[in-house]
């Protein structure tokens, strides 16, 4: 098994967080195209065999660009802080024809603070309304699900939602915006040869909540 990721990478992001003005990164985007972009790429086209195990409909797309490798470059328009360039590494693999904001698996590359993730991550109201209409009818598969969820949802709801009985079981589930859970990875692990490995169990292990959250909202798994 391969070596997708290197230290190389991590320094990269380390010295970008340090620089990140244009001119540093046009000096360096050599640099990054051979320790960051291009390992990225390979890892997602080598993961399409393994995620099509896990679920056919989640797709692992190595296009350069408008695939699963999100852009390094920031979105300014509408906010204060202008520095041009993410100090991270993120991948999407979510269902054919769908954005980050429909269930599957997320992967994140940065200098302390790796991991994967599966949820759905400020999902629209008609969507969120679906997955709580799922949780109350489907209570028992949900009591199973709901032990992997790990994300701090400082957004949640004060009060249940709308429509929804304040003394239900899982009335903490449904004040939440945002279900996920995530897995942690050491940067060590991350350059390992066994990382595709690691990175595939952790997928299957939070299947369970992909498979609910896609049902809810009308997607196959």
């Amino acid at each position: 098994m391969p070596s997708y990721f290197s230290t190389d990478l991590f320094r990269f992001l380390a010295r970008l967080k340090r620089n990140n003005k244009r001119d540093w990164f046009l000096a360096h985007k050599g640099e990054y195209e051979v320790q960051v972009r291009q390992p990225a790429l390979r890892f997602i086209a080598d993961f399409a065999a393994p995620l099509y195990d896990i679920s056919p409909y989640l797709v692992a797309d190595p296009r350069p660009s408008r695939g699963s490798l999100f852009r390094i470059y920031r979105d300014t328009r509408f906010s204060h802080d202008k520095r041009p360039y993410k100090t991270h590494v993120a991948m999407r693999f979510s269902h054919k024809g769908k954005n980050v904001h429909s269930p599957g698996f997320y992967f994140h590359l940065e200098p302390g603070g790796c991991f994967a993730a599966c949820g759905l991550w400020h999902p629209e109201p008609p969507m969120l309304l679906k997955v709580r209409s799922a949780i109350v009818s489907r209570p028992e598969e949900w009591r199973r699900v709901r032990k992997l969820l790990n994300w701090d949802d400082a957004s949640r709801l004060s009060r249940p939602p709308r429509g929804f009985p304040c003394d239900h079981e899982f009335v903490n589930d449904l004040k939440l915006r945002d279900l996920g859970t995530t897995i942690e990875f050491t940067e060590a692990q991350v350059c390992s040869p066994k990382f595709m490995a690691a990175f595939t169990t952790a997928c299957r292990k939070m299947s369970p909540l992909a498979i609910f959250l896609s049902r809810a909202v009308g997607l196959q798994f």
